[in-house]
């Protein structure tokens, strides 16, 4: 056990299974007093159980550490403030956020319906807007808050999750503008860019191996057969993620911060790598010749479309 959140309380929301067990354990770990928020549900979000949250207070207490399990959603505005007010109610303050409350409900955009891509944004990204809404009143009076919102990598861009996918870019987004924002109350906001091998992947098999691929430990097992430490256990994620919740980190914000895996990595803001300039207005007949060999030079199609079947000859 350490001391560096030694006084701080911490929300986890997602905090019962996979990445926010093992994120809320260390928390309690260093020292902070946890409030261990899961709805229960099913992937889709369907259902409710309190078993999650549950588990993971008694693996806390049973390591000495101190924690509240608290079974509201973040995707309602006032049972997000639920969330908040157990921290105040329980612990008299609130220090750090880290929302990973999440559900899947992929498909193929052509075959997604409204319900499946509200439901998405409703938990990742109205969700972290609901928890960081209701936090921010008691940062602001104390002068100190961290705030690290789970993004993905499938943010990006990964097929059959159109909405995930928005909603994890939306968070990014949301993250570098409250950065900004709450820079001057000494509130930090990162995203984080997490992995592991948790039931949402395991629903997911083709994402799970993506994520692999990009990380380039696919497949890490010694050819002996003694076995390598799984890189993607869900837990390897937990110190990088409370070490941005330290004091220590007050100089970071407004980041995504890698956490996957074996390694951490910083990901560069977007930024202009080519520009073409004229002294008035473009037309068409200038860009068409020109984009080719100067803006969108070496740019492939990621998915081309597929030739059109042969016509095969007419009987007779």
């Amino acid at each position: 056990m350490g001391n560096r959140l030694e006084g701080r309380v911490a929300i986890v929301t997602g905090g019962g299974g996979g990445i926010g067990h093992g994120v809320s354990t260390w928390l309690a770990r260093e020292g902070a007093s946890v409030v261990v928020n899961d709805l229960g549900g099913a992937l889709d979000g369907t259902g409710t159980s309190s078993g999650p949250a549950d588990t993971t207070v008694a693996s806390i207490t049973k390591e000495g550490g101190t924690a509240v399990a608290s079974y509201d959603s973040v995707a309602e505005f006032e049972s997000a403030g639920r969330i908040v007010q157990t921290a105040i109610d329980t612990y008299g303050r609130l220090d750090i956020i880290c929302h990973l409350a999440g559900i899947l409900r992929d498909r193929m955009v052509f075959n997604m319906g409204e319900e499946e891509w509200d439901g998405v944004l409703q938990v990742h990204l109205y969700g972290a807007f609901n928890l960081v809404r209701q936090t921010v009143p008691h940062m602001i009076r104390q002068r100190y808050g961290r705030i690290l919102l789970f993004s993905s990598i499938s943010a990006l861009g990964n097929s059959g999750q159109a909405n995930y996918a928005a909603a994890k870019m939306g968070m990014v987004g949301l993250a570098r503008c409250m950065a900004e924002e709450l820079s001057p109350y000494g509130i930090t906001v990162n995203a984080a860019f997490p992995a592991g091998e948790t039931r949402m992947t395991a629903a997911i098999p083709e994402a799970a191996s993506a994520i692999r691929e990009q990380l380039g430990i696919a497949g890490n097992r010694a050819d002996t057969g003694r076995s390598i430490e799984n890189p993607l256990n869900p837990e390897r994620n937990a110190p990088k993620c409370v070490y941005l919740c330290t004091e220590a980190a007050g100089n970071i914000t407004g980041q995504i911060i890698d956490t996957a895996g074996l390694p951490m990595s910083l990901y560069s803001p977007r930024h202009v790598i080519r520009a073409i300039h004229k002294s008035g207005r473009w037309t068409l007949d200038e860009l068409e010749p020109l984009m080719p060999s100067s803006l969108t030079q070496g740019l492939t199609n990621p998915a081309p479309a597929a030739p059109p079947p042969e016509q095969k000859p007419a009987a007779g």
